[in-house]
């Protein structure tokens, strides 16, 4: 669940330098990671424009969700690739 938290915040500019500098270089080499990130921006930006998110984007946003929770593949995905968690 830290990784969805520190990635929302990041999102919304809420983190400090340092994090925010290792969460985008992180983002560069996380094929997992990256896309998701777009999916949060879309879901924000339809939220911003109060309209309806398309439906892709909010499935994958579930399915990256339910990756996270204990028992999910969240870090799986990342130790797959040989690359480390989100900080």
């Amino acid at each position: 669940m830290q990784v969805a938290r520190i990635l929302q915040a990041y999102l919304d500019g809420e983190t400090e330098e340092v994090t925010a500098r290792r969460v985008a270089a992180h983002l560069k080499d996380c094929r997992p990671c990256g896309p998701e990130v777009e999916t949060y921006r879309k879901i924000k930006e339809a939220l911003t424009r109060r309209s309806e998110p398309d439906a892709d984007s909010v499935e994958r946003l579930r399915d990256f969700a339910e990756g996270l929770l204990p028992g999910g593949d969240g870090d799986e995905g990342h130790a797959q690739q040989g690359l480390a968690p989100l900080p």
